[in-house]
């Protein structure tokens, strides 16, 4: 049966009967039962999480397993990324497991096709956990702001071991063929490359061109680094939100659409800006925010004492980082506009959602200070 899940409504009767028939066949069990369905609200805009329980027989043994289903967005919906490779992001994920500690949910099944549920998706065992939110974001209010300074610590400490654990991963080219790096490839001119690209295509049903972005994109011509890093496996979309917590350690890392082969510091950059940012988002209403938390200077320090490697040029990868969001963010303001939920704004700067943050990153002045390392390195 094929059910077109969509953003707005499901048939969950429906979607549960093709569910179960899908897992039974998977499992090998014709009495195995699907319940517990549910879809949350909190469910990220690049794709839809449908969380369920499976029950079955096997040898006279019974078992139960909690699994979620992360489904490919709908192309008729506007969607955010133009590829959503759940193969691929399957292959990561399971070479991650193999390959390093990181804790990554098993990986049971992909299925291609969108003839269970409308859409292809992948199914994992799911993980207990709690995740900072992004919407509102987490520096204005929950669970972190309710803890310590030293279970702080714990979380920043363990996430960066994180970042460095997804780097320390060895040939990850040869590990990982399918993110498509050959061995003379230049890692960082492709990652931008292919973000200008990325870039022209979201604007390609209206036509409407930011002009901070493309000044970013100058920007990053000219304050190119002169030797980048070798590429290791990035993560891609680097940052507490997409980590699972408990008792503030690490238990999953998801999200990993956007893994890639690049330098090191386009993970550090990443995951250094968005914090920065939403900060930047608590201070402009006037609210505290987490100001101790993922600071420029201690993520480099506590990175480079993980791995013993120097990072560099990451002035130039916290700019990146912005234009990235910025494409990113301008998708989904057009998706807000495509459903009625917003207007387009009259400044097309206006689709970028840091776009005041932005422009003080571009012009230079000190969104993110420069300090002195523990090891009294200035960091650049």
């Amino acid at each position: 049966m094929n059910t077109d899940v969509t953003t707005t409504s499901t048939d969950v009767a429906a979607l549960r009967g093709s569910l179960e028939r899908w897992v039974r066949d998977r499992i090998g069990s014709p009495t195995a039962h699907v319940s517990a369905l549910q879809m949350p609200s909190a469910s990220g805009m690049s794709s839809i999480s449908v969380l369920f329980t499976v029950d079955w027989d096997e040898h006279g043994t019974r078992h139960h397993a909690d699994l979620v289903a992360r489904l490919a967005p709908e192309s008729t919906a506007l969607p955010v990324f133009p590829e959503y490779d759940l193969e691929q992001q399957a292959a990561v994920m399971r070479a991650v497991a193999a390959h390093s500690a990181v804790p990554v949910p098993r990986v049971r099944w992909v299925e291609p096709s969108s003839d269970v549920l409308g859409q292809p998706f992948v199914v994992m065992d799911r993980v207990e956990g709690v995740v900072p939110v992004d919407n509102p974001p987490y520096v204005f209010g929950g669970w972190l702001h309710e803890a310590t300074s030293e279970q702080c610590e714990v979380l920043q400490r363990g996430s960066v071991e994180v970042l460095a654990a997804i780097h320390s991963i060895p040939d990850p080219g040869s590990l990982l063929p399918e993110l498509g790096a050959g061995a003379d490839d230049d890692a960082l001119r492709r990652h931008v490359d292919n973000e200008r690209t990325y870039y022209e295509w979201t604007h390609r049903e209206d036509g409407v061109r930011i002009p901070l972005l493309e000044e970013g994109f100058d920007w990053l011509e000219e304050h190119w680094p002169s030797a980048p890093s070798e590429p290791v496996l990035c993560w891609g979309d680097s940052r507490i939100g997409n980590i699972m917590y408990r008792d503030f350690a690490p238990v999953a890392v998801l999200d990993w659409e956007l893994a890639t082969l690049a330098p090191r510091e386009v993970d550090v950059g990443w995951f250094v800006f968005f914090h920065r940012m939403f900060q930047d988002m608590a201070e402009q209403f006037d609210r505290p925010g987490l100001p101790h938390l993922l600071r420029r200077e201690e993520v480099v320090a506590l990175y480079e004492e993980t791995t013993g490697v120097e990072l560099r040029d990451l002035d130039f990868y916290l700019v990146y980082a912005a234009v990235r969001h910025g494409i990113i963010m301008s998708r989904i303001k057009r998706r807000s506009i495509h459903f009625g939920d917003s207007a387009a704004p009259s400044d097309p700067n206006g689709y970028v959602l840091h776009h005041h943050l932005l422009r003080r990153m571009i012009d230079g002045e000190p969104a993110f200070p420069i300090t002195q390392s523990r090891n009294g390195r200035r960091i650049e």
